[in-house]
């Protein structure tokens, strides 16, 4: 299937079938869209492959997503010392976890270090659709998830720059760890002092004759900000929808006199990308690679991906001050690894720190999460918060 449109057509027709499916067995569009995604790909009838074209729609469509549900929160409800220490916990445990559970299988010390780094990665784009879904999106426990999932983003990031230093060198260095920190920490808290001065800007140009005009010129105007800030996100060591969700956060609450509503245009954005994205992550995943002989490690991989970091993140956010239902909701929030911990997956493949075994278990153990965490959220955690 070599035309882009074609594929295209293709991918949104299965996405289709995804919304219905999900609707029969009364799960998150996100579940059933999935699934579609693991049939359609080279785990069962390898219809859609991979491709290039695929990869790059779902890069845009996880952008969309995060910038959608950033539009919903106030930037500085994102930082706060409880969601800090949440991130903090839920990073440590499964690192730890991670790299106990490597020399338990009797990997070497990088490759166990390397298991570590990809449990302590977090999903926002999964736990906040399906939150969005639920009405659940401005409750307290949503806010510590989203809030402790984008500072987990840079001690992954951290994590994974340590680790990948430590391997190529007898000696870490410090000071590029050091310049990679203060470099995320810098962009992260520009988002919340900068706020303020964008939505003036944008209330100032929402005045213009030309906004008047053109009304829909802003909501262009804002998608640019969105890449821009994406693009400054990933050139400092992040992932791009951290920047994307810092770009709609800037903008939330703002109310045009005289342009289109910028929730309505990215709703329908996030909408079709959205569904590229969750299918992808369905065809990213070969489950015909899981084969008898690595079955034990993924299993118990499974299990610690899970466990540490609803034990990490609970524990931590029932000292924060949540109470024990929320606790449940942020531990199991914050368990899906998604595209995250596909990526790192990939770059310790790419960096022949992992080989192929462990790198099939970590993508099917991230796929697996992202699936579980919507079911367990909607149907077992009876939370009226």
């Amino acid at each position: 299937m070599t035309s882009l449109e074609l594929q295209i057509s293709v991918i949104l027709l299965f996405a289709l079938a995804g919304y219905l499916l999900a609707s029969r067995i009364n799960q998150s569009a996100v579940v059933g869209i999935i699934i579609i995604g693991i049939i359609i790909g080279p785990s069962i009838f390898s219809i859609v492959q991979y491709s290039d074209a695929v990869k790059m729609l779902a890069h845009l469509g996880a952008i969309m997503l995060l910038f959608a549900i950033g539009l919903e929160f106030k930037i500085k409800d994102v930082y706060q010392i409880k969601y800090m220490f949440i991130a903090l916990i839920g990073a440590i445990v499964p690192w730890a976890a991670g790299y106990f559970l490597g020399n338990l299988f009797s990997y070497n010390f990088k490759e166990s270090m390397f298991i570590g780094v990809a449990l302590t990665a977090t999903s926002i784009a999964i736990t906040a659709s399906v939150l969005q879904e639920m009405k659940k999106l401005h409750t307290p426990a949503a806010k510590a998830i989203i809030g402790a999932a984008v500072i987990d983003d840079v001690l992954g990031l951290l994590a994974l720059s340590i680790t990948v230093q430590s391997t190529r060198a007898e000696n870490i260095a410090v000071i590029g760890v050091l310049i990679i920190a203060i470099e995320s920490i810098v962009f992260l808290f520009a988002g919340i002092f900068t706020a303020p001065y964008i939505k003036k800007i944008f209330l100032r140009l929402d005045e213009a004759r030309f906004a008047k005009k053109h009304p829909h010129l802003l909501f262009i105007i804002a998608i640019m900000f969105c890449f821009f800030y994406a693009s400054v996100a990933e050139l400092v060591g992040l992932s791009a929808i951290v920047g994307a969700f810092l770009a709609g956060a800037a903008l939330e609450g703002i109310r045009f006199k005289n342009s289109k509503d910028l929730k309505d245009g990215a709703g329908y954005f996030h909408v079709i990308f959205g569904a590229i994205f969750f299918i992808s992550l369905g065809i990213l995943a070969n489950l015909r690679e899981l084969t008898p002989g690595i079955l034990p490690f993924f299993i118990t991989l499974l299990l610690v991906a899970v466990f540490s970091k609803v034990a990490g993140c609970g524990i931590a956010s029932r000292l924060a001050g949540f109470n024990k239902t929320e606790s449940l909701v942020i531990g199991f929030g914050m368990s899906p690894r998604g595209e995250v911990a596909m990526i790192v997956a990939l770059i310790g493949l790419t960096s022949n720190i992992i080989k192929q075994d462990v790198y099939v278990s970590i993508v099917a153990m991230s796929l697996l999460t992202t699936m579980f965490t919507p079911f367990v959220i909607r149907n077992y955690i009876k939370w009226d918060i």
